[in-house]
């Protein structure tokens, strides 16, 4: 029997020491800085800040509990992706989107780094990231990404023909990868809770069960009372459509996984991926995957991308039909895995900016801040964007308050219906391009997926 929900498999299988139970806001309050979001984004800059600078009175206020978001029900994929790099180099030149890129290779580092530093056992092994391609259309995909990977400094990816591809994970039809060594497996809960823990050592005040109705110029409304800091930071990825005024900011795209019951040692035998990478693919309908450290394998897709009126689920619930999906985007990875249980299906939402483009910002004018939109690409990013917050609060410039991603500003998404039918044809149009490549082999990418690409604004 599958277990649906129950927020995710990480949370439902955790064995490590129960989560606190952390008071709620109980009256009006003040701070120095005050950040709206318990998850990675919110706690990393919590974290940063009470460690570069220990008087300031940080708060965090978490309208559920630390890592209920994506933070605690991603794929685990800790690795050198961010979103809207491409479009950074349009904007500012190739040479300031290197430097970002390069910043994005350095916080894999710091991210493990920080962990073992806290004692904070993750479930971390850097076995890097395999992008597979498993269709004509996909390799020449494969074969440009690769070479505009090189182009921004990954003088450490290699690229692998088929039989390379499948002597490393016996993955089906696969013709082609591409690795990187800048990406490692974690469990994504494990990290959440032990990066909570470190900011309460620090002295961190974090009020959970403390919904935010409101953010405004130094200030953050709750229904239990109002903190009033300098400094307003949202770090609410996902869920910042709930927040008065920001329905059209990010679109909260949702995104579904299912884990395995633990495989035996013949299996992995077969399937060989002793090198415990995670792996994704160059379908147009995205998949990710990593092998668990109970030795699982847990895969995730895009399911019903997106809930009318910008809709959250509900504790992680997932509908059977992405659950059946799923199960056969598995075995069509891995034939060998046919008949095997599926223990546990969750969905999650990120944040999806109309440009693509993650991006941190600060106005000195009003204190109010912001960090986000990371197309799934947080788990890394959110790190980086954290450091980012800090020095631009703190008011040291760095390396890294002058990245391009800096006070970028992006267009809203349009008024319903038009954003749900928009999400919906776009996502039907890449699931048809992915099923008409892979029919007839041909080495180009449809049309079809390049006009959904244009109306998207990824490219």
């Amino acid at each position: 029997m599958t277990i649906n929900g129950g927020i995710s498999f990480w949370y439902a299988t955790d064995t490590t020491a129960p989560r606190p139970a952390r008071a709620p806001l109980t009256r009006d309050a003040t701070a120095d800085v005050v950040i709206v979001g318990g998850g990675y984004t919110g706690l990393w800059t919590a974290y940063y800040l009470k460690a570069s600078a220990p008087d300031l009175r940080v708060t965090v206020l978490e309208q559920k509990f630390c890592g209920y978001g994506a933070s605690g029900r991603n794929g685990g994929w800790l690795y050198n992706g961010i979103a809207g790099r491409d479009r950074y180099a349009e904007l500012h030149g190739h040479p300031a989107a290197l430097r970002l890129q390069q910043a994005m290779n350095d916080t894999v580092t710091e991210v493990i780094d920080v962990a073992a530093k806290e004692g904070i056992d993750a479930d971390v092994h850097r076995g890097g990231v395999l992008e597979v391609a498993r269709s004509p259309a996909q390799l020449s995909r494969l074969r440009a990404f690769h070479t505009a990977e090189l182009g921004f400094g990954e003088t450490d990816r290699t690229f692998h023909d088929a039989p390379a591809t499948r002597a490393r994970v016996d993955i089906a039809d696969a013709v082609g990868s591409s690795w990187t060594p800048h990406g490692a497996r974690v469990h994504p809960l494990k990290l959440v809770k032990g990066l909570a823990a470190a900011c309460e050592r620090l002295g961190v005040v974090i009020h959970e069960s403390t919904p935010v109705t409101e953010i405004a110029p130094r200030r953050a409304v709750t229904p239990y009372g109002t903190v009033r800091a300098p400094f307003v930071l949202r770090c609410t990825e996902g869920f910042t459509a709930a927040l008065k005024g920001q329905k059209r900011t990010w679109l909260p795209m949702n995104s579904s996984m299912i884990a395995t019951a633990p495989l035996p040692a013949e299996v992995w035998d077969s399937l060989g991926w002793s090198g415990h990478e995670v792996i994704g693919d160059m379908a147009h309908a995205y998949m990710y995957a990593q092998r668990t450290a109970d030795d699982r394998i847990a895969i995730g897709g895009r399911g019903v991308p997106y809930r009318y009126g910008s809709r959250t689920d509900h504790d992680g619930r997932t509908q059977p039909a992405t659950i059946t999906a799923l199960t056969s985007l598995l075995t069509s990875f891995f034939p060998q895995l046919t008949g095997t249980e599926i223990t546990h299906a969750w969905s999650g939402v990120l944040g999806v900016p109309r440009d693509w483009c993650a991006a941190v910002s600060l106005d000195r004018t009003t204190g109010l801040g912001l960090a986000g939109g990371y197309v799934g690409s947080g788990v890394a990013t959110a790190n980086l964007a954290a450091r980012t917050l800090r020095d631009l609060i703190l008011e040291n410039p760095t390396d890294l308050t002058s990245l391009p991603w800096v006070d970028h500003r992006v267009r809203r998404w349009e008024p319903e219906p038009f954003r749900w039918l928009g999400v919906q044809a776009l996502y039907a149009a890449y699931r048809e391009a992915d099923r008409h490549e892979t029919a007839t082999h041909r080495p180009t990418t449809t049309p079809l997926a390049r006009l959904a690409d244009r109306v998207s604004g990824r490219h």
